[in-house]
């Protein structure tokens, strides 16, 4: 498949900018250093980072201050992920098909590593200055950045998903949680590289937008993996959700209706993108192809 190819390729060169910003595995600090580099070396989709570069490609980006963005909103996205995977959160052992972090380095490193990984993350996107150090849109970035992995984003949903286990959750809610959870990053992802790009701020809240509906997409089609995969092909263990008691968009409002959901949030997103007037057909397959997904 052509798409798939083309994803392939752009995953291999995201793969070579995170590479050149990981941290040297050195000093009396190694070992948390090793275990930041096995969680973001894990692989994935490198879903946050294509979206980033795609939308800077959109609206003409070419510059190289995209990079330090890319690295550091995937080292977000893998520190959240080694916390999820803790004891006391999911308490998983495989992630992308092979052990969590705490189980080969132990739960207090794998804490710590996720720590590192956030810290870092911001070490990383500041590097940006380096490069364009009189880029006014860089701050604007960061502000995003920081806002839609905080509390007011990817921490605040997680916080009312744990909070919310093993007990009763309406839609209102469950949405609450998978728009900043999950639609969080990618808004963060879609909107920096339109920023850095210098997109008007009507074509920004258009890109917000269609990277909400794409974030709320992706999350219940997870769901539905959640019931209808398999461990060999989603690379972690299914009925995850279901062994932590948690309300999903499957248990709470049916499997056909989740996926009836999926199909309507992603003509909408896609329309969102087809108001702009510059084009990227590359990124709208790319959007589909990811909702649509079978892992």
């Amino acid at each position: 498949m052509e798409l798939v190819q083309e994803i392939n390729k752009r995953v291999e060169a995201i793969e070579a900018i995170i590479r050149t910003y990981l941290p040297k595995e050195e000093g009396y600090q190694k070992t948390v250093i090793e275990a930041m580099n096995y969680s973001i070396l894990a692989g994935g989709k490198r879903l946050r980072p294509m979206l980033m570069q795609e939308t800077y490609r959109l609206f003409g980006g070419k510059s190289r201050v995209i990079e330090p963005f890319m690295a550091a909103i995937e080292m977000i996205h893998t520190y959240s992920l080694v916390h999820d995977d803790l004891p006391a959160m999911d308490n998983d052992e495989y992630r992308r098909g092979r052990k969590t972090t705490h189980v080969v380095y132990g739960e207090a490193m794998g804490i710590l590593a996720g720590d590192g990984l956030l810290n870092f993350a911001f070490e990383t996107a500041m590097k940006a200055f380096d490069l364009e150090p009189e880029n006014v849109n860089i701050p604007k970035a960061l502000k995003i950045l920081a806002k839609k992995a905080g509390i007011h984003g990817m921490i605040g949903g997680q916080t009312v998903d744990v909070e919310y286990a093993g007990k009763p959750l309406n839609k209102e809610r469950l949405d609450f949680i998978y728009r900043l959870k999950t639609s969080a990053l990618l808004e963060a992802s879609m909107l920096i590289g339109a920023v850095l790009a210098g997109a008007t701020r009507n074509e920004q809240r258009l890109v917000e937008q269609a990277a909400a509906d794409l974030g709320l997409a992706f999350q219940i089609q997870d769901d539905i993996l959640d019931v209808t995969g398999t461990q060999e092909t989603l690379g972690k263990p299914i009925g995850s959700d279901e062994k932590n008691q948690k309300t999903t968009y499957v248990t709470l409002m049916g499997i056909d209706r989740a996926r009836a959901d999926v199909a309507e949030l992603s003509q909408r997103a896609v329309k969102c993108l087809e108001g702009l007037v510059v084009k990227n057909e590359f990124l709208v397959q790319l959007m589909l192809y990811l909702i649509q997904r079978e892992k």
